[in-house]
């Protein structure tokens, strides 16, 4: 299996075709973040899922259908690693990664963690709940969002795409922690959990259709 290794500052990005290598450990809490061809997870593909143990080090899986055209994905490390019920998947707005993991592997993606959900939890008085603004105000770091709207379906994807891509990963525990942190403090970490559970099945809702009307409304 074909892998890339770039250098950033304070981090080291793992680029690898198709798949996970066989073996590698990212712990019990790993960040995941995912580029697609678009924001509709019924026409758009996954091209390639980030991953990063908090450690510094992101692995990206760029993903290459089976079939021209098609979603077929041969990756039973990464598949394996989504759906493994003993490890936490920590994420930016679950919501729609989720729903394009589980439509793309086949699997369910749980435990999962969002630190969107989080920051609308705790952060009431603001609406400033992109990664790029609590990165900046709660970690200290500033993220480019340059590359957020490039062809991620590319064959070979840029040193500058692969280092917007490693970036939404690598500091999404440190983030967590201070959103965790807030949590507590304001006695809602309970009602986060309670979200974080139901979002697999909210993600299963979405891509039948339930998005819009959603029927928990009136």
């Amino acid at each position: 299996m074909a892998e890339v290794t770039l250098f950033m500052a304070n981090a080291t990005i793992h680029l690898h075709k198709h798949d996970l290598p066989d073996g590698l450990n990212l712990g019990r809490v790993v960040a995941v973040d995912t580029e697609t061809m678009g924001l509709n997870p019924h026409r758009d593909r996954l091209c390639l899922v980030q991953l990063s143990a908090g450690d510094g080090q992101a692995h990206l899986v760029q993903l290459i259908p089976t079939a021209l055209g098609g979603r077929g994905y041969d990756c039973p490390n990464l598949a394996r690693l989504m759906a493994d019920p003993g490890v936490t998947k920590l994420m930016h707005f679950a919501r729609f990664d989720v729903a394009v993991l589980q439509h793309a592997l086949g699997i369910t993606c749980a435990p999962v963690k969002c630190t969107k959900i989080a920051a609308k939890l705790v952060r009431t008085f603001t609406d400033r709940h992109g990664l790029k603004d609590l990165c900046r105000e709660l970690v200290g770091v500033d993220l480019s969002k340059q590359q957020q709207t490039s062809d991620w379906g590319a064959t070979e994807l840029s040193p500058e795409q692969l280092t917007y891509a490693a970036s939404d990963v690598l500091y999404l525990h440190a983030l967590w922690a201070r959103l965790e942190a807030l949590l507590i403090r304001e006695g809602r970490l309970e009602i986060a959990e309670a979200c974080y559970a139901f979002l697999p099945t909210r993600c299963r809702l979405d891509m039948l259709g339930w998005e819009a009307p959603d029927i928990f409304a009136h």
